[in-house]
């Protein structure tokens, strides 16, 4: 997979607009990858978890993308699917620190 510069940005519960840019091979990567460090800033307060909608921006030609939050925590806990997509969901939930919580 190719890996593309991405601008991502998600509102915290407080309303407060967060921006990040990361480097990914998926949309679903990107938006794993943008929570992981997000949750590590001390400026950035607690993110919704049903309809808290995360917005993509591949810079690479220029795409938007956006996420409901709900719908990533659903697609994470999903079990099945291709070996690359099994192994894909593993990794995020690894950096999410959700690396035991697929659905059973």
């Amino acid at each position: 997979m190719v890996l593309r510069t991405c601008k991502v940005s998600v509102t915290d519960l407080q309303d407060v607009e967060h921006y990040i840019e990361v480097t990914a091979a998926t949309l679903y990567e990107a938006v794993a990858t943008a929570l992981a460090a997000l949750q590590q800033d001390n400026w950035v307060g607690e993110i919704g978890q049903g309809l808290t909608t995360v917005s993509v921006v591949v810079q690479q030609p220029p795409v938007r993308h956006e996420v409901k939050i709900k719908d990533f925590i659903s697609w994470l806990g999903r079990q099945g699917g291709s070996p690359a997509e099994i192994i894909l969901r593993e990794k995020l939930r690894k950096m999410l620190g959700r690396a035991n919580q697929a659905r059973k």
